[in-house]
């Protein structure tokens, strides 16, 4: 059953947020929120402010105007577009999903038969197909069960059918846990239909809703 969005606390919240840099804004008059439950999109052409609002939100850019603000101790999960791991390091999933922070084996046993990645544990990532490596990378955002997950291209590298998959599992995480999510994308096709809000900028707001 889907968990029921609540409007009232919104994790991350921007109100007419604008980031300066030198004598060009980057974005400007961006309003934007995140509230548990919901599943909000990002969308845009390449240099349109994607990844400054998402950082804007976060509190790791301070806007130059407008306002932003978080929950009091949001935990954020994080799913990078690109993670770059050297052909010669001998690196198994299990090792990776301890790399920058220490979980149990409990926690990462969990996460990733959440993903359906727990029979990939003991394989050496580089032998990892492109949709195995998404799922054990999403495994690593939602192993410290976040408030928030913030997923950066999450399909980037991977078929339609892993794709359609791959969503289909942040949707289910949504439902399960009630955790927000803000998504960066491209694929529009499958994103319209799993998400709840889609922002489409390029520097502003160009245009948002809810996919019908």
């Amino acid at each position: 059953m889907r968990a029921k969005v609540n409007k009232e606390n919104a994790l991350v919240k921007l109100e007419s947020a604008g980031v300066l840099k030198g004598d060009k804004w980057l974005i400007r008059d961006i309003d934007l929120s995140v509230c548990p439950g919901e599943i909000v999109t990002l969308i845009g052409p390449n240099g349109s402010g994607k990844s400054t609002t998402v950082k804007t939100a976060l509190g790791l850019i301070r806007p130059n105007e407008g306002r932003a603000s978080r929950k009091r101790g949001l935990t954020i999960g994080y799913m990078p577009q690109k993670l770059f791991i050297d052909e010669t390091l001998p690196l198994t999933v299990g090792r990776l999903m301890c790399l920058t922070q220490s979980h149990s084996a409990e926690v990462i046993h969990e996460a990733l038969a959440t993903v359906n990645a727990l029979d990939l544990i003991n394989r050496r990532v580089q032998a990892l197909s492109g949709g195995e490596f998404q799922r054990v990378l999403l495994a690593r955002a939602i192993a410290g069960k976040p408030d928030l997950l913030v997923l950066d291209e999450p399909a980037q590298g991977v078929d339609f059918a892993n794709e359609a998959a791959l969503y289909d599992l942040i949707v289910k995480y949504r439902d399960d846990t009630g955790s927000g999510v803000l998504l960066i994308s491209h694929d529009l096709h499958i994103v319209m239909a799993q998400t709840d809000k889609v922002l489409c900028l390029n520097g502003h707001v160009c245009c948002t809703g809810t996919p019908k």
